[in-house]
């Protein structure tokens, strides 16, 4: 038996070196120790023993503290509020823009302004059937006074709705050409003040909306919204002349051209409250919806097919047995009577 010995670090069994030296222990896998004489004196081992009761390794595991008791189950009053917190991320800040809250009244403006040119078309065309009646008979004065009154009251009112119905659409043309150009990524070339002085200077106004409306449809512009700003441009036009014909001729020095220019004037205001319904209906289909400001909703027409022609003919019954049978009929009486020529034959 060799003298040379490698005790194991785990299980304390000790094995003989018959060659080059091991490093796991056969019986446990524990990790052997470098060789060693087994009568080498304690102070030359590379290892010592240990005295340890029998049951060390069950008694290792076991703690001298007694675990508490557990308790009542625990429960939330409310959801817990711990954990990873997803916050939603914060709005932008939008930049202060008071030229919406402007914009935003176009409606009313238009819709009042559109009353406003009817009330005093019909106050014009009243004091012309007055003037008319005013050649054959006298007229009371309560009459000319309530006359009178509606015509100073709506010639005044009427022009000034038309004067902030045209505020509110600047404003309007202002927002909604920021918003198509940032749409496209791009700004707006053209500064604000060209925007207001384009459209509210007296002549030049009848030129430049219809440009900046039809830069703000975009290169690639909707057939329907492009005619729509064409037509409105032409009755824009139309109504500048209009009005300063009925301007020129109430300055007529003959009484027949002064009537004729009071039922002038009432033609102009009925044709202005027609332009604002006219620019109502342009400035909402341009945003996408209807004259009554409900979404419009695209159309599209589908070629109706022609009705399937039947290629096989409906099967009947009760008419094809029925013709089938006498056939039968007919063959078997015929052979009766074969049978019985035959019979008489013999």
């Amino acid at each position: 038996m060799s003298s040379v010995v490698q005790p194991c670090a785990r299980c304390g069994a000790r094995w003989a070196v018959q060659g080059a030296p091991m490093h796991w222990c056969p019986r446990c896998r524990g990790v052997l120790l470098s060789p060693g004489k087994v009568d080498a004196p304690a102070a030359q081992r590379n290892y010592r023993w240990v005295a340890r009761r029998p049951d060390h390794r069950s008694r290792r595991g076991e703690t001298t503290t007694t675990p508490a008791p557990l308790g009542p189950t625990p429960r939330y009053t409310q959801t817990p509020h711990w954990g990873l917190l997803d916050p939603p991320p914060a709005p932008a800040e939008t930049t202060p823009r008071p030229l919406r809250g402007i914009a935003a009244a176009r409606d009313l403006w238009l819709a009042s302004t559109a009353l406003a040119f009817v009330l005093a078309g019909i106050a014009e065309y009243g004091r012309y059937l007055i003037l008319l009646q005013n050649r054959t008979r006298l007229i009371p004065g309560w009459l000319l006074w309530i006359s009178d009154a509606t015509v100073l009251v709506f010639g005044i009112l009427a022009p000034l709705l038309a004067l902030a119905t045209a505020l509110s659409l600047v404003a309007w043309l202002i927002e909604a050409r920021t918003s198509a150009f940032a749409a496209r990524g791009r700004r707006d070339p053209r500064r604000r003040w060209s925007l207001i002085l384009g459209s509210l200077v007296p002549g030049v106004n009848l030129i430049w909306p219809g440009v900046f409306l039809t830069e703000l449809l975009g290169p690639d512009p909707d057939p329907r919204a492009l005619r729509a700003v064409r037509l409105w441009w032409a009755a824009w036009v139309f109504s500048g002349v209009l009005l300063v014909a009925a301007t020129v001729w109430r300055d007529a020095g003959t009484l027949q051209a002064e009537a004729d220019g009071v039922s002038f004037t009432a033609f102009t205001d009925l044709c202005a409250a027609a332009f604002a319904v006219l620019t109502l209906w342009t400035v909402r289909l341009l945003e996408g919806r209807d004259l009554r400001g409900a979404p419009r909703s695209a159309q599209r027409w589908v070629m109706a097919a022609d009705p399937a022609e039947v290629v096989i003919a409906p099967v009947e019954p009760g008419a094809s047995i029925a013709g089938q049978d006498e056939p039968e009929h007919a063959d078997s009486d015929a052979s009766d009577e074969n049978t019985h020529q035959e019979v008489v034959a013999k």
